[in-house]
């Protein structure tokens, strides 16, 4: 499926664009960082990970991605020395354990079932270093907020406009999936991007620092 949307893909970025940008700053990379991108399609955390100023970028990235056509596109990209791109399952990472001081996940866990997910959360658990960031995007409405039904309403009317690209997400809140999973929340930030809300959260192991106290608008 992906390998067929891969051409098409790109088209939507621009709706991501400003929830990956607040994704980037929660993850407060430091040179010298090592970040593993699950599901890295084509490149678009990549992109906004290399864009960063010389004292923000981190050293090394493996973008992951299963499928083959979205990794040409991710690989077209004029990466740093150092950054690459690997053919994996996100739930099997070849990699060691603690491999990494920062894992991203943006706009996968709505497309899966909540084992699937589990899984995955699970592989970015074993591939965090103590200390680390996991950095999750998902797609995501809060209608008990102003205007929350209207938004729901606008996806929708979206998804039905865009059924290529848009018509298998659902909103997803993954929270009770990553305090499953084993990690701490530190920091929800809703998104409300017209058409295309979002919701980025911060998380990292237990001890590693304080819970969330609160969710926050950019």
């Amino acid at each position: 499926m992906w390998d067929r949307q891969a051409a098409r893909y790109p088209a939507q970025e621009h709706r991501q664009a400003r929830a990956l940008a607040v994704a980037v700053r929660l993850a407060a990379t430091r040179p010298g960082d090592q970040v593993i991108d699950l599901a890295t399609g084509t490149g678009a955390m990549l992109r906004a990970l290399a864009a960063l100023p010389a004292d923000r970028r981190p050293a090394g990235v493996v973008g992951v991605d299963r499928s083959a056509g979205m990794l040409a596109r991710a690989a077209a990209t004029a990466l740093p020395d150092g950054w690459t791109t690997v053919a994996a399952d996100a739930r099997a990472v070849p990699r060691p354990a603690a491999a990494a001081d920062v894992v991203t996940c943006a706009y996968l866990l709505h497309l899966l079932t909540a084992d699937q997910s589990a899984a995955v959360l699970a592989e970015a658990l074993r591939l965090l270093r103590p200390g680390g960031r996991l950095i999750v995007v998902t797609v995501w409405i809060d209608r008990s907020r102003p205007g929350g039904r209207l938004a729901g309403l606008a996806f929708g009317a979206a998804a039905r406009a865009a059924p290529a690209t848009l018509g298998g997400l659902r909103p997803h809140d993954p929270s009770a999936l990553l305090t499953g999973a084993g990690f701490v929340l530190r920091r929800r930030v809703q998104v409300p991007r017209p058409g295309y809300p979002s919701l980025v959260i911060a998380a990292g192991r237990p001890g590693d620092g304080p819970p969330l106290r609160g969710s926050v608008s950019p």
